[in-house]
């Protein structure tokens, strides 16, 4: 998950569609275009911000397989594992070693390795700084590390990045955006809805990387309009 380090309401951004609002009421659709991307309406009124406070980015450590990854970032991990390398567990530098930076889960997807069936290769701990306040023990990926300490444009996969939000391809050329729940993740949800920021807010950074500011702006003008559908 990408380390957004906000935790107050972001600004000079639209008014927020009423958080829970529409699809369980049959107000919106389920499913909106934006573009190239359908997008589930949840990710507009769901609410969501790490609260790194609770979790420590737990979510680079739980699960059963590693990030979705592109041929375009193995590339790119590669390019920068020898920088990264001491920030490896010695379990994870076994890994690579043996099979490399990705692999092939069950459904046949390119996923970043992993270690013990569960930790992502790229995890590491140290303290994290959030608005001025220390808080410990955290869980860390080395290549986001290294890449806000040198400026690097490659951070990480940008599935990563994008969670909670998943990305589906389709053969039309379409992309499919859904909103994923996840226990691990309920701290985030609390704190999300008490700040009021939408999951398309808090992930307003890796999804302008994903799919420009013009697509962004789109998304933001969509919303606008179903606000004003819902006051009306």
């Amino acid at each position: 998950m990408e380390k957004n380090q906000s935790t107050g309401k972001p600004q000079n951004v639209t008014t927020p569609l009423p958080a829970g609002r529409g699809r369980g009421e049959g107000l919106l659709p389920p499913i909106l275009q934006v573009g190239d991307a359908l997008l589930s309406s949840d990710i507009l009124t769901e609410r969501f911000c790490c609260d790194y406070e609770k979790c420590k980015g737990i979510c680079c450590v739980e699960g059963d397989a590693g990030a979705p990854v592109t041929i375009d970032e193995i590339a790119e991990i590669e390019n920068c594992l020898d920088d990264i390398w001491s920030d490896l567990s010695a379990s994870a530098q076994a890994v690579i070693d043996q099979q490399g930076v990705a692999y092939n889960d069950r459904d046949g997807d390119l996923v970043t390795s992993i270690v013990n069936g569960k930790d992502c290769v790229f995890t590491c701990y140290g303290d994290l700084e959030v608005n001025g306040k220390n808080i410990r023990n955290c869980c860390h990926c080395a290549l986001e590390k290294f890449a806000r300490k040198t400026n690097a444009p490659f951070i990480k996969p940008i599935s990563c990045s994008l969670y909670p939000i998943r990305e589906k391809q389709f053969s039309n050329g379409l992309v499919g955006l859904n909103y994923h729940r996840w226990d691990v993740c309920k701290d985030a949800v609390a704190l999300g809805r008490k700040l009021n920021i939408p999951v398309y807010q808090f992930l307003k950074e890796p999804l302008i990387r994903r799919f420009g500011v013009q697509w962004y702006e789109e998304l933001e003008n969509v919303v606008e309009e179903l606000t004003k559908f819902l006051h009306s």
